[in-house]
């Protein structure tokens, strides 16, 4: 079994409430968890409205695989535009 998990920082660009904020992430949260069928939520950073941080995790049975799905994963999250993506952490354990 391969486990990777995934953690996305971003940059809010012109949010001046927490609420605002929340829509911006409920909206990435809810596509990248459509479009990848992966376990996704904000991990950190909760009270600091121009500044989010989201975890991702894959289940597999091939690294290869999950390295690739992560991969696109972070694209399309880039590629959402809702958002400045700063970093990311790719970390890959095989049990």
């Amino acid at each position: 079994m391969v486990v990777g998990i995934g953690r996305i920082i971003f940059r809010v660009h012109q949010c001046r409430s927490l609420k605002e904020k929340r829509k911006v992430v409920k909206a990435i949260v809810a596509r990248i968890r459509n479009h990848f069928n992966a376990s996704v939520a904000e991990v950190g950073d909760n009270d600091i409205y121009q500044r989010a941080v989201i975890g991702v995790s894959l289940v597999g049975s091939d690294r290869r695989l999950i390295n690739a799905k992560l991969d696109k994963l972070f694209n399309f999250a880039e590629d959402l535009g809702l958002a400045e993506m700063i970093d990311t952490q790719l970390e890959i354990i095989s049990l």
